[in-house]
């Protein structure tokens, strides 16, 4: 992912007046300009950026794949009622601790054939509601690159990449750690999601022990059909709202991107790409700080939270701005029309996405010049229109959680930068007399096509950056989508994964699921003879 270090070339000058505006029409005061100033890039050590898409991602296969070294620890539960299942070679119910998976179809891959009888399938139901703990990334890949990070540094205290493939003491580790505090098994994702439970005797119940026909054998060229129900599988929890029978609580969420929790790890995070961040470096006063906060998560009663659906929240601006800034980055592209007739339909798109905060008093001044000071109310609007009721209740904002405060934040700077740069390409572009809706008498005519052409090299640009910087997986998809008929042939859009690097029967492939971060990564159809469906 590009840094975004510099403020982008000739968009705006930095704001220097102050504001009033009038009551009636604007539900807040704009105290100082500066602070608003159109210029000004995040910092470029900011996470708030990767706490909001590693949050939005939380429990979905495609970005969690995407990028598989976790960064977030998550208490949460598995309902009552909840089905989980387990593949044996035998019909003896486990007595200890072991794995489990939310679909039948990841389990049914651990049945095998043996010399006394072919798949056993265990089906069992949450009685009572389970306590869990979420990994998030791929956080079930056996590799020593960093998907087992966060469960090294709950199970042993430190990253130990060395043990990647260490999972039977891992699991009895790491269930020893949480033991205390209630903790009944830990949610991760490989091909599909699993939970290592560390007690069947507890909280689940049997509903059967099926002996099933034994998963056909493959071969290195034609892989068992059954591998290929295991990734398809997967892919039902691909996108939002992603594995809905594990409910999380976002509120004792403990981020190793929270700046203020982990700052040990941001000299190491320094220009990396996002996909090489990881946990090496982190000190043993943060890693004390990390746990003690997540001993408290499951502290009893539950601290007070604020009640803000903070999932819903992130979701919003999501859906807001996803497909709007893909389709403004389509309209840029175009190769259709002159640079003017471009330019003109790009701000037309930037103003559709700031209609809701364009005050009928925004107007440049007849003086402007190139300065877009006029222009700060709306940006300020824009910025703070889904959290400004949060930061101004103070009961509301005294019943935070310190993982509320990380939210709070995340959405906020987030919610900020996108304003900020569609703000300063709307404004650069009715400062150019290309906004219908709000001519600008000026004493030539709108901006002449060599003008128009630069606007738009600069608008790219700008709007590249942006998108890399936000970094959301719903921009990475198949282009054209997968089919779904076909003769002989059944498509599915997928992304490298352990332990198919290259889909299912495939060797070693592309390292970068998605193309590390750069929004528009590669992702390609994964194909399988009909008959396996």
């Amino acid at each position: 992912m590009r840094s975004h270090q510099t403020a982008l070339v000739g968009v705006a000058l930095a704001l220097s007046t102050r504001f009033s505006t009038n009551a009636s029409q604007i539900p807040f005061h704009v105290e100082e300009i500066s602070s608003w100033d159109l210029s000004v890039p995040p910092n470029v050590n900011a996470t708030e950026n990767l706490v909001f898409d590693t949050v939005s991602a939380f429990l979905q296969h495609w970005p969690n794949t995407r990028y598989r070294n976790g960064h977030n620890l998550v208490p949460g539960i598995v309902p009552v009622g909840t089905l989980l299942y387990h593949g044996r070679t035998n019909s003896n119910l486990p007595d200890t601790l072991d794995w489990v998976a939310t679909d039948p179809e990841h389990s049914y891959l651990f049945c095998r054939r043996s010399s006394e009888a072919s798949c056993w399938h265990l089906t069992l139901v949450v009685s009572r509601p389970l306590q869990i703990l979420y990994f998030d990334g791929s956080s079930a890949a056996k590799m020593n690159d960093g998907p087992m990070d966060s469960q090294d540094i709950v199970a042993w205290g430190e990253v130990l990449p060395d043990r990647y493939f260490d999972e039977l003491q891992r699991i009895r580790d790491i269930c020893d750690w949480g033991r205390p505090l209630g903790v009944d098994g830990y949610v991760r994702m490989e091909m599909d999601f699993e939970i290592m439970l560390c007690d069947f005797t507890s909280g689940v119940e049997v509903v059967s022990m099926a002996n099933l026909a034994s998963p056909e054998p493959g071969s290195p060229r034609t892989p068992s059909p059954a591998i290929f129900e295991v990734v398809q599988s997967g892919s039902w929890h691909n996108r939002y709202p992603g594995d809905r029978r594990i409910k999380l609580d976002l509120t004792r969420l403990v981020s190793f991107y929270d700046t203020v929790l982990v700052p040990s790890l941001i000299e190491s995070r320094f220009s990396q790409e996002r996909w090489d961040h990881r946990l090496l470096g982190i000190s043993a006063d943060d890693v004390t700080m990390v746990m003690e906060r997540l001993r408290e998560a499951y502290a009893a009663p539950p601290p007070k939270t604020s009640d803000v659906d903070w999932d819903t929240l992130f979701k919003v601006v999501v859906d807001r701005y996803g497909e709007r800034l893909e389709m403004a980055r389509y309209v840029l592209n175009a190769t259709d029309a002159d640079a003017l007739a471009i330019a003109k339909k790009a701000v037309l798109q930037f103003r559709i996405m700031l209609t809701p905060y364009i005050f009928r008093t925004a107007v440049p001044s007849p003086d402007h010049g190139k300065e877009n000071a006029w222009a700060a109310p709306v940006f300020k609007f824009c910025a703070t229109a889904h959290t400004e009721y949060i930061r101004r209740n103070a009961e509301l904002s005294a019943k935070l959680t310190p993982s509320e405060h990380l939210l709070l934040r995340a959405v906020e700077e987030t919610n900020r930068e996108i304003c900020r740069v569609v703000v300063s390409m709307w404004a650069e572009g009715v400062i150019a007399g290309l906004d219908d809706a709000l001519p600008v008498h000026t004493s030539g005519s709108a901006a002449p096509e060599t003008d128009a052409a630069a606007l738009i090299r600069r608008w790219t640009a700008a709007l590249g950056d942006l998108m890399a910087w936000l970094d959301w997986s719903v921009w990475v998809k198949c282009r054209p989508e997968c089919g779904v008929d076909g003769p002989h042939v059944q498509e599915l859009c997928y992304l490298p994964t352990w332990p198919f690097r290259n889909g299912p029967g495939g060797g070693e492939g592309r390292h970068r699921p998605g193309g590390g971060g750069k929004g528009n990564g590669e992702v390609w159809p994964l194909t399988w003879p009909r008959s396996f469906v």
